[in-house]
């Protein structure tokens, strides 16, 4: 089963302090645990993608406007207190197996080497219908 795990980061809520302000090392050391956690997975066979996110102030919300053209909109909105900063596609055997793989990530280090014990939101990704349809 494929599973997307979602990195949700809330400045506000963990208690740690933005990205711009952690030191050159704490950056290093962060990086390095994720490295080290894809390296992980492709070793075991669930590695399928995983992807960081630009800040939020690179995002924009896109709708169909008239007769399908893009109406781009800026996103997400100031007052969002939480967003999504990276993501992981894996495919293990069971969702318990997904959720250890999260909570292994909710720890990556960061300032002076703590674990973030960020939000790690785990969703089976939906496979197709049968063929007979």
């Amino acid at each position: 089963m494929k599973y997307m795990l979602l990195m949700q980061f809330s400045a506000e809520n963990a208690g740690f302090p933005d990205l711009s302000t952690w030191t050159p090392e704490e950056i290093r050391a962060h990086i390095a645990f994720m490295g080290e956690t894809n390296t992980m997975l492709k070793d075991a066979g669930e590695f399928v993608d995983a992807q960081g996110l630009a800040g939020v102030d690179t995002a924009r919300i896109v709708r169909a406007g008239s007769g399908g053209a893009p109406v781009v909109t800026e996103g997400p909105f100031p007052e969002t207190k939480e967003f999504l900063a990276g993501f992981w596609v894996v495919d293990c055997e069971t969702p318990a197996r997904a959720d250890e793989i999260a909570a292994h990530i909710s720890a990556a280090p960061g300032p002076g080497g703590k674990p973030l014990n960020m939000a790690i939101e785990a969703r089976q990704i939906m496979a197709g219908p049968p063929e007979e349809f």
